[in-house]
């Protein structure tokens, strides 16, 4: 697909800061070896459209033989996205999903009335010096979705669509945008994308959709005259036409948002509801550790240990 950015009217300057509804400086947390900063949900934006959970992890550099070991653990009310720039996941969940995700890939997990997965380094990567660097979203689901059954997709790197110009390449991971729609199957209306902009590049947000944010996950961005750098995520007042400008080292950015949700999420862990009662039967559930007989399982191939209730 091509589309050219420049036909889009509006400048970078042709709004003021306002129109940055919030600006959120990630929170940066140490895992042993690796470093991960958690945009979402913040103290004063739980959300962005539907997405509640945003963290950038990595980057990393592992010896050989380690890597990452998230192990079992269990979701309700959301869907996962794991999305890389560096390194590999290997992905097992409990509806029977064994997958190796690799960068510009797609794993998309919907976790419905309840699912346990794992994501820990593949065996190829730690046979040597391994890297990681990604993005880990959730997404919450409308109510209609929360008790669905889990699902899992997986899309190569070559079934999302692009969407090119001069200095601008927009990878669609989920969603629509553009004139473009991802392959992942979306339960509410989203859009969530990585953008690789040249230096001085421009891209105008997406103006379909309620709710608009971006991360800056490389280099800098110019938006109203001012400068904004590598690790900060903003989110954009409703309606405004909004032109993004890349600085002199050109930007990689994560752009997403959708329609918002028409009531409260509460959020506990990994659960994610629309009422307290759903989130205290999961961990009434995940506690009972009464695996393939109850709410949740275990991957079939990863059985051996999991993460324990918190608390």
């Amino acid at each position: 697909m091509s589309w050219n950015p420049a036909l889009e009217p509006g400048c970078p300057d042709g709004v003021g800061l306002d129109a940055i509804e919030t600006l959120i400086i990630p929170r940066a947390r140490d895992l042993g070896g690796f470093e991960v900063r958690r945009a979402l949900p913040a103290p004063k934006r739980q959300m962005v459209g539907p997405f509640i959970f945003f963290d950038q992890a990595g980057p990393a550099e592992f010896l050989t033989g380690q890597g990452v070991d998230v192990r079992p653990h269990p979701h309700i009310g959301l869907g996962t996205v794991t999305y890389l720039f560096r390194g590999d996941f290997h992905h097992r969940d409990s509806t029977g999903a064994d997958q190796i995700i690799r960068p510009g890939e797609l794993n998309w997990m919907v976790a419905g009335r309840g699912v346990s997965h794992s994501e820990r380094t593949s065996a190829t990567a730690r046979s040597g010096p391994n890297s990681l660097f990604g993005i880990q979203t959730w997404i919450a689901l409308p109510d209609s979705h929360e008790d669905d059954a889990p699902s899992f997709e997986h899309h190569g790197k070559a079934a999302l669509p692009v969407i090119e110009a001069p200095g601008v390449s927009v990878r669609l991971i989920l969603g629509n945008a553009y004139g473009a729609v991802s392959p992942a199957e979306m339960l509410s209306e989203t859009f969530y994308a990585d953008v690789k902009l040249g230096p001085g590049s421009r891209l105008p947000l997406p103006d379909e959709h309620e709710d608009r944010g971006l991360y800056i996950v490389e280099g800098s961005v110019l938006i109203a005259g001012q400068d904004f750098a590598a690790g900060q995520m903003m989110v954009f007042r409703p309606g405004d036409r909004i032109t993004i400008a890349a600085g002199d080292r050109g930007a990689r950015l994560m752009i997403l948002g959708g329609e918002t949700l028409p009531g409260p999420r509460y959020i506990w862990w990994n659960f994610v509801a629309s009422s307290k009662e759903r989130i205290e039967e999961a961990k009434a559930a995940w506690r009972a550790a009464d695996w393939g007989r109850g709410r949740f399982d275990l991957p079939a191939d990863d059985r051996d240990e999991f993460i324990p209730l918190p608390g």
